[in-house]
């Protein structure tokens, strides 16, 4: 289904019925497939909602746009527009930090947050010559292909999941693709993520050469005050599709307390 937020048409798979309903970010790069062997684990017991962020996917295009409070605000859009009275926000990576600056709003009906593999509050602390190459690395599929192995991937990803990450990174619109690494990868939200009130779990692969375990108990841990580290042994940046069953039973125990 598509749905209308704040003017942009976003791409929304749902599937289940069950409550509290989980909502989906996914990562740059991705898109609301990111989530589907997650999901189905999943879907009989909670009402789920994946979503294509605006400039990947199905989602709309737009040439501007994408800083965290839009993408923050398309979020909270939608899930008002499906009137969920009571949910659990699910963010991968970028939309890991997109979940932060929303959760911090204490928007009604929040029951809890995981983060995964979350980019955390602080600026990324990359220099901007590597920022400026990695709006190259989605540009075709060798590239991407490289990316995945060499940076994403802790475990190689099976076939079916690899040609899936190629067609997703090369969906993105170009003004998705480098406005995450040049523009909203930098916006400093700790102040905000020191606000959030919810019960919150991280889950961190071993092997993440992105937002490694270390990173985030320094940078992002000490900041969220109900948050606590899952480490999945021998896992990279992608645990959506490396570690989908481990993923799936992380989050089932997370939410079953606040049913």
């Amino acid at each position: 289904m598509s749905t209308a937020s704040n003017t942009i048409k976003l791409h929304v798979e749902e599937a289940g019925t069950g409550a509290p309903a989980l909502v989906f970010l996914h990562y740059w790069g991705g898109s609301s497939r990111t989530w589907r062997h997650v999901i189905p684990a999943l879907a009989p017991a909670f009402r789920t909602i994946a979503v294509d962020q605006r400039g990947w996917g199905r989602s709309d295009k737009p040439v501007a746009g994408y800083a965290l409070s839009d993408l923050a605000d398309d979020a909270e859009t939608l899930i008002e527009s499906l009137a969920l009275d009571r949910y659990i926000l699910v963010g991968h990576s970028m939309g890991g930090k997109v979940a932060q600056l929303m959760a911090s709003r204490h928007p009604a009906g929040l029951a809890g947050l995981v983060l995964v593999a979350p980019s955390p509050p602080s600026p990324m602390g990359v220099p901007l010559e590597i920022r400026r190459g990695m709006v190259q690395a989605y540009e075709s599929r060798d590239s991407i292909i490289a990316t995945v192995r060499q940076v994403l991937a802790g475990t190689p990803l099976v076939p079916d999941d690899l040609e899936q990450v190629v067609t997703d990174s090369l969906q993105g619109s170009p003004a998705a693709r480098s406005a995450w690494p040049l523009e909203a990868s930098q916006e400093d939200i700790t102040a905000q993520a020191e606000q959030i009130r919810v019960p919150t779990l991280v889950v961190s692969g071993e092997e993440d050469r992105v937002d490694p375990p270390a990173v985030l108990r320094q940078e992002l841990m000490p900041r969220i005050p109900q948050a606590r580290l899952h480490v999945l042994p021998g896992i990279g940046h992608l645990s959506p599709l490396e570690a989908p069953d481990d993923l799936a039973d992380l989050i089932r125990s997370f939410a079953a307390p606040l049913i």
